[in-house]
């Protein structure tokens, strides 16, 4: 089996939750909510890559990691959802998503894989969950939606000690076409804490998820 992520790249992921690496041009964008999303401009592809640090009240770590790893979880509660679904590609699980965006624009699509490893550091209990895209030939691109390249995205969970979740993610992708700035603005500074807001909701309507899956 192809190792698509290092252990370094978990290491680097949950050590942002200690001391946030935000050296070499890393900017504050947005502060609200108790989140603060920072921005790195690249100017090889001319886009940001972004850094958020929050936390989310009332669900553990274990619970935020097993809500955001439930993907048929995902299609109840995040209403950009268009398609979300696991396919087998040479022993390898890819995951297909299809993201709804505002009229007149394409919806964007993904193809990426990811990886979850639950650690356990000097008696601390971390989650980290890594994802980046990917390129198949067994997942084509489809008429009218744009394929988004270079996507990665890191996530790292602790107990914040008050029975809430610390949170650190960090995410780039390059969305293609032109998407006016205000899209792209609006996506980082409400786009992201509405996410966060969203997922809090869902860690805590899970157990009944659960609960009628069952039934």
């Amino acid at each position: 089996m192809t190792l698509h992520f290092q252990e370094e790249n978990f290491q680097d992921a949950w050590q942002e939750l200690d001391e946030p690496k935000l050296e070499g041009g890393w900017e504050l964008f947005v502060e609200t909510m108790g989140i603060k999303i920072y921005r790195l401009y690249r100017e090889q592809s001319g886009l940001y890559e972004y850094k958020v640090f929050g936390s989310l009240k009332e669900c553990s770590p274990e619970l935020c990691a097993d809500v955001y790893m439930d993907l048929e979880y995902r299609k109840q509660w995040d209403n950009y959802v268009k398609e979300l679904c696991e396919k087998q590609c040479n022993e390898t699980t890819l995951i297909y998503w299809e993201v709804k965006y505002p009229f007149p624009l394409s919806n964007r699509d993904y193809v990426y894989i990811r990886e979850r490893k639950d650690l356990e550091i000097n008696g601390r209990k971390i989650w980290v969950i890594l994802a980046k895209s990917i390129d198949v030939s067994e997942c084509p691109e489809k008429s009218g939606i744009v394929r988004v390249q270079g996507y990665k995205q890191s996530l790292a969970l602790e107990d914040d000690g008050q029975s809430g979740t610390k949170v650190y993610m960090s995410y780039f992708d390059n969305p293609g076409g032109s998407i006016p700035t205000w899209v792209i603005n609006w996506a980082a500074k409400s786009g992201v804490p509405s996410f966060l807001t969203n997922m809090q909701t869902a860690c805590k309507n899970y157990s009944t998820y659960l609960s009628r899956k069952k039934m």
